[in-house]
């Protein structure tokens, strides 16, 4: 059926704006043209964007937008829990907008950030030293190697 791939791609937007909606609703803060814009971009770019990426793309859109506003609101899709910031080595800021249980690869030549997803790393267990010290409030795995097209690229 021609068109179908794309009707459940806009449904599936469509839900996750919603629910977008429904948690910023819950967290009291106010719908407005220039979050909604912002969550759009971030969850429709493939890539894990900086707040400048996400700048020039919604900028399309609100011409007049701020880069302040696009980093603020991104830090406060982190705060809510409708984005995260993926840790990394002290590059710029890095979100992303994908909530599902999945880990990151960074390739440390072209700077890209792949998702993946291994099971057994979705429930590792915190050592005893250290949940005797700290509360342990989130844990992910995050790798940095050389991808695939820079390990082509230097082998030529």
């Amino acid at each position: 059926m021609p068109g179908s791939g794309d009707r459940g791609k806009k449904a599936k937007l469509k839900e996750k704006m919603e629910a977008f909606q429904r948690k910023c609703r819950e967290a009291g803060l106010k719908i407005t043209p220039q979050r909604m814009a912002v969550y759009k971009v971030l969850i429709e770019s493939k890539q894990h964007p900086s707040a400048e990426m996400v700048f020039r793309k919604v900028r399309d859109v609100i011409p007049n937008i701020s880069l302040d506003t696009v980093n603020r609101t991104l830090l406060t899709l982190s705060e809510i829990g409708a984005a995260s910031i993926v840790e990394g080595s002290g590059d710029v800021k890095r979100f992303d907008g994908k909530l599902e249980t999945h880990q990151h690869f960074k390739c440390i030549k072209c700077r890209r950030i792949f998702d993946f997803h291994y099971k057994p790393f979705d429930n590792i267990a915190v050592p005893k030293n250290i949940s005797r010290r700290f509360t342990v409030l989130k844990k992910t795995v995050y790798f940095e190697g050389v991808c695939d097209l820079c390990r082509k690229h230097a082998e030529r």
